[in-house]
């Protein structure tokens, strides 16, 4: 499991397409801990660019604020699953809490 979260300024961003740069935690599935975090730049803001850039970086989840549906329905195609509605902590926090259960999310928080 690959978790990527965009990420503003240490924390998770609440525009999900215009970030500075992504988290990318890899997953143990034995014992649900990341073993390895890596921080890339975001590329340039390209419409549907991401899934495509994220499925090729090995994301198999993506913790957001909120993203369009045209934007969760590219991810779906390229197998990559979204949660979304998530606060703005840090990635380790966020990943912490989606791997244990306690992922608080309110919902998709983009109206587009």
């Amino acid at each position: 499991m690959r978790i990527a979260i965009p990420v503003e300024n240490d924390t998770l961003s609440t525009h999900f397409g215009h970030c500075q740069s992504f988290s990318l935690s890899d997953v143990d599935p034995e014992t649900q801990g990341i073993v390895r975090e890596e921080r890339l730049p975001a590329p340039p803001h390209e419409p549907g660019l991401l899934p495509r850039w994220l499925a090729e970086r090995g994301a198999t989840h993506i913790i957001a604020g909120g993203m369009g549906q045209r934007a969760l329905d590219l991810f779906a195609s390229h197998g990559i699953q979204v949660i979304t509605g998530a606060p703005q902590e840090t990635p380790q926090l966020l990943v912490q809490r989606f791997l244990s259960g306690d992922l608080a999310t309110t919902g998709n928080l983009c109206d587009h």
